[in-house]
């Protein structure tokens, strides 16, 4: 049977919560039949939980990497300039479009980038690993622009294959035009993206793209040396991400700042089996470069206290209904069949909850009490919902349930065979 998955929220992931050391109670319902029936998987609500308040970026989030949830944001749909936080996808289409082992010749146009740059001169060459290292620890525009003329052709090209990327990854507040994140703008839009969907780049580079191993090893260095292919140029990076030193679990981050982007931060966090990712953008300008440690540590602690993994585990429905117009496989009329109906297998959903939010499973099981019924027919639908606090709910996911059995009706010809096994008995 079809599946409909709206979220891609379900993990296969199961793991179970100790009630007894987080305070959490699953309050499981007895099965049963009939249209709009619920069954509620319930946190035991402690105390009133308090969002993050007083944040200094202008957009935020705090979002769930596995599943792509939105923990929180402030205006985390607003389309932002958000400097060199570009570099992230910058790097993770050069991972998986080109050799690192690549040579890179120096164009004039990467050459004359502006500050902070490497000093790149034009007909260098470079290993393309090297300047993926100058990219992202010490954030240079020149070596930004050299790549993506190795990798895309041009500049241009490459800023459409960026913007291809974002799509595939979900974006929906996004346009790139620059490979370092500097302040420009075209036809359709600025260059930017939104706080939500930064975090949604991001926890792509460390959790979904086939290299998020070598982008988490890359953006974790340390320091790194390397020479122009000649031998004639040496170079030092050192790796300017200060949060990676600032909480346990951290995994990778981006810093950034322009003129219209102010500073800019995304970063991941795992800490006990859950990974978060932190967006920050416009958090504040000249003299405030430490605002955005301050709103990072405060979402990233509102995440660590406040969400734990939930797992709500129950049997597949099965559900018996009686056809009193259906023929009996006995041939008796006087004896009614009954119809087996089932819900399509799926995984237990797993996802992380606050304590007061509810998993919530309502059956919309339709009336087919009349026959003919077939084998395989759609006979309603079980529907997974989070809701929060407040009686909001969120579609999780929707399980299909179908006819296990086939009902002929009554009919002319089942009557007479009745009839006939009545006179030759």
């Amino acid at each position: 049977m079809k599946r409909e998955q709206k979220y891609g929220w379900i993990m296969k992931r199961e793991k179970w919560l100790a009630a007894g050391v987080l305070g959490i109670v699953l309050t499981v319902s007895a099965w049963g039949g009939g249209s709009g029936y619920e069954t509620a998987y319930a946190h035991e609500q402690q105390t009133k939980i308090e969002e993050p308040q007083n944040l200094y970026a202008l957009s935020a989030c705090l979002m769930d990497a596995d599943s792509g949830r939105v923990l929180f944001e402030k205006d985390g749909t607003t389309h932002r300039a958000n400097a060199s936080t570009t570099k992230i996808l910058t790097l993770i289409l050069t991972l998986e479009r080109a050799n690192l082992n690549d040579i890179v010749t120096v164009s004039e146009r990467a050459a004359r980038q502006p500050e902070v740059k490497l000093g790149v001169h034009t007909g260098e060459q470079y290993r393309l690993e090297d300047l993926c290292y100058s990219l992202m620890l010490e954030s240079h525009n020149d070596s930004a622009v050299a790549i993506a003329e190795h990798v895309g052709g041009s500049v241009e090209s490459f800023a459409a294959l960026m913007n291809e990327k974002a799509q595939e990854i979900g974006c929906e507040q996004s346009h790139f035009i620059t490979p370092n994140g500097l302040d420009d703008s075209d036809e359709t839009d600025f260059h930017g993206t939104s706080a939500v969907d930064l975090a949604r780049i991001m926890s792509y580079c460390i959790l979904r793209s086939p290299f998020k191993g070598e982008f988490l090893n890359i953006t974790r260095t340390a320091d790194y040396s390397f020479g122009d292919v000649s031998g004639k140029r040496h170079f030092s990076c050192y790796n300017h991400n200060a949060f990676l030193h600032m909480m346990d679990g951290a995994l990778s981050g981006k810093t950034g700042f322009t003129g219209d982007a102010g500073y800019c931060y995304v970063g991941a966090l795992e800490r006990d089996g859950r990974t978060f990712v932190v967006a920050l953008l416009g958090c504040g300008w000249p003299n405030n470069k430490t605002y955005k440690w301050k709103d990072c540590q405060k979402l990233f602690s509102y995440g660590i206290d406040n969400y734990e993994y939930c797992t709500l585990r129950r049997e597949i429905g099965v559900w018996n209904k009686q056809v009193d117009n259906g023929a009996s496989d006995s041939g008796d009329p006087y004896e009614t069949p009954v119809v087996c109906l089932k819900e399509e297998q799926h995984e237990p959903i797993t996802m992380l909850l606050r304590s007061d939010e509810t998993l919530v499973c309502e059956e919309k099981i339709k009336d087919l009490s009349t026959a003919p019924i077939f084998r395989g027919e759609n006979a309603g639908e079980v529907c997974y919902y989070l809701e929060e606090n407040g009686g909001t709910r969120e579609l999780l996911y929707r399980a299909d349930v179908y006819a296990a059995d086939e009902i002929r009706a009554k009919d002319l010809t089942f009557y007479l065979r009745f009839l006939i096994r009545k006179l030759v008995t």
